[in-house]
């Protein structure tokens, strides 16, 4: 796959990080490094990594089975009461005390259809379990991806509202001093610090936001949570690859890289071998078994002073089932499977491809909202900066300003957090489309 990291370059991507971590003591990550680190070093990849090797070796065990077994056997029979004979009318006993067999029997398969469909089936099932890894590898490409947009929507936000509170400190101590010389209403003087105040618990709050995406996100890196970590960029470094990305895919281009699709092509093509494999159920099998054997009779417990004689067989055994009535019932029972399995695509299909439409028009409506909050923005400034002149000349009041800058604040606010749906909803989009490459939308700098 073309997004998992080579060992080599993991090691190195890592070096580099410690020894910048040793140096600036916090980790300074782009969103293509935390996905590179999520990938190496998050458990869940680690265990779907284990699985593949899991099938692997149930594959390797099929295998096994067309290879010759070999044993040493061995039977020990005591005789409690030998038989009786009757001949013209005389009885007689027959038959030794003791019997011992011993020696190496090697038994090889020579025609068994259901180990050759078997065969196929774990083979199938291997890429199964590659199929599944790649699945958990863009699930977490998805939610690292979120995961960073969200801490720097956080922070975006964070920084927005404390500049808005700064701004409304300054606001204060400017009314405060005008207060205090008798220029201006003690009302006035009020609604400034009620403005600054009302703002410092919304304050607090997005700093814990900003903690709380932070640790989100450090636990997808599979980081401690007290390693000292810093993203790189913010949410207006990807403004202009909104207006100058590629044509988008239509909903209909998921069904080649979706992997639940995927997933259930495979399903449907391992139903179908163990359709076969059930079939294999009225087919004759057919073995070759060899035995070199040593045998000794005896009517006493003196064993040491028995005589042994080698004997050696080959011989073929041929098995042809006839009638087993549970056999039609399997077969039956894997084509009603079958039948489900491709019902269930048919509306997996549609559910995504209404998933991927949903996902291409928030897109687009996401961009046009961009353009609309950015010029709110502007105007939002344009007016606070009016009102703020219209206040020091003593035309504007202190309700006008305080409106000014909470419509400010909340223009600044959209407009991140319209950039920041975009962003989500082609993260999105990319894992419907199971896009395996990753690439960026614009590359950060540090």
């Amino acid at each position: 796959m073309k997004f998992l990291l080579k060992p080599v370059w993991t090691l190195v991507l890592l070096a580099m990080m410690a020894t910048s971590a040793k140096a600036q003591d916090t980790l300074r990550v782009t969103l293509k490094e935390a996905i590179q680190i999520a990938l190496s070093e998050n458990p869940t990849i680690k265990v779907a990594d284990q699985e593949i090797q899991l099938k692997k070796e149930a594959n390797r065990e099929v295998l096994y089975g067309l290879l010759p077994e070999a044993s040493l056997v061995g039977s020990f029979n005591h005789t409690i009461e030998k038989q009786t004979m009757a001949m013209m009318g005389q009885t007689f006993k027959v038959g030794s005390l003791n019997s011992i067999n011993g020696g190496v029997s090697i038994s090889l398969p020579v025609f068994v259809p259901a180990l050759y469909q078997s065969m196929k089936l774990t083979k199938t099932d291997v890429q199964l379990a590659l199929e599944k890894a790649r699945s958990s590898r863009l699930d977490m490409v998805n939610q690292v991806t979120k995961a960073f947009y969200q801490l720097l929507l956080a922070q975006d936000s964070y920084l927005v509202l404390q500049k808005s509170y700064k701004q409304s400190e300054d606001n204060f101590n400017v009314v405060n001093a005008k207060f205090q010389q008798g220029s201006v209403s003690e009302y006035d003087k009020i609604s400034a610090d009620v403005q600054m105040r009302s703002l410092k618990p919304t304050l607090v709050s997005a700093g814990n936001g900003v903690n709380l995406a932070m640790l989100q996100l450090k636990v997808l890196l599979g980081m401690e949570s007290d390693m000292p970590v810093a993203v790189v960029g913010n949410l207006k470094d990807y403004e202009m690859a909104m207006f100058t990305r590629q044509a988008q895919p239509q909903a209909k281009d998921i069904v080649g890289g979706n992997t639940t699709l995927r997933q259930l092509d495979l399903n449907y093509d391992m139903l179908q071998k163990n359709l076969k494999l059930k079939y294999t159920n009225f087919m004759p099998t057919l073995a070759l078994s060899f035995q070199y054997m040593y045998t000794t009779l005896g009517n006493d417990w003196k064993i040491k002073n028995y005589e042994w004689n080698p004997y050696s067989t080959l011989g073929l055994s041929l098995s042809i089932p006839l009638f087993k009535g549970g056999n039609f019932s399997q077969v039956k029972q894997a084509k009603l499977q079958l039948k489900q399995l491709d019902q269930t695509r048919i509306n997996t299909e549609r559910q995504l491809k209404m998933q991927a439409q949903s996902y291409l028009n928030n897109m687009s409506a996401s961009t046009e909202q961009v353009v609309s909050n950015k010029e709110a923005v502007l105007q939002a400034e344009k007016g606070r900066t009016i009102a703020e002149k219209r206040y020091e000349v003593g035309r504007g009041t202190i309700l006008e300003l305080n409106s000014s800058e909470v419509a400010l604040t909340q223009a600044k606010l959209t407009y991140n957090q319209s950039i920041y749906d975009y962003l989500v909803a082609k993260a999105d989009l990319d894992l419907v489309m199971g896009v395996e490459d990753v690439i960026m939308i614009k590359e950060e700098k540090k």
